[in-house]
């Protein structure tokens, strides 16, 4: 008698093994695309966290600054800055008009150091207090329409606006 002796396959196909690969490479290849998707957007946030640091120490500097010059030899002078640009000796709200710092400033004026490349601009436009949709001229309402931009390397991350008025 003659038995059948059957010869088990020992290894994959030249075919399979390219199948293999190329699923292997696709999985890995998305992989790679969603790392840097989510890198690009972890960056983006920590920009617009920084951005808003940087905004809201405006406000509260904008916020807790005399609202008119303080000192008396200085009342007849036109609203905006009193000296350079940037502004470097502010008692009050007018001094920040049209100024950018660079570095930028905290809530209190001081310089923040480590913040290399960032940047603060403010816009100050009087309102009508009956309609704050009017600009009047520089000096002549109780309120005052902030507006700051805050920039990293030159590229413009956030721009925000509040109002400010003669308490």
């Amino acid at each position: 008698m003659h038995k059948n002796i059957s010869i088990a396959r020992g290894g994959f196909s030249l075919v399979e093994v390219a199948v293999a690969t190329a699923i292997v490479g696709m999985g890995v290849t998305a992989l790679m695309v969603a790392l840097a998707a989510g890198t690009r957007t972890n960056h983006a946030g920590q920009e617009l966290t920084q951005a808003v640091f940087l905004a809201q120490e405006i406000r509260e500097w904008t916020l807790n600054l005399p609202f008119s010059d303080p000192d008396p030899a200085d009342a007849n002078n036109p609203p905006g800055p009193d000296s350079t640009s940037p502004q470097i000796f502010v008692d009050d709200l007018d001094d920040l008009l049209d100024v950018t710092y660079d570095p930028p400033r905290d809530g209190r004026g001081v310089s923040i150091a480590g913040m290399d490349g960032w940047s603060q601009t403010i816009h100050l436009t009087w309102r009508n207090p009956s309609n704050l949709t009017s600009i009047v001229t520089n000096g002549a309402s109780d309120a005052i329409y902030v507006e700051v931009e805050i920039a990293h390397y030159g590229q413009a991350v956030l721009s925000t606006a509040w109002l400010v008025t003669r308490r």
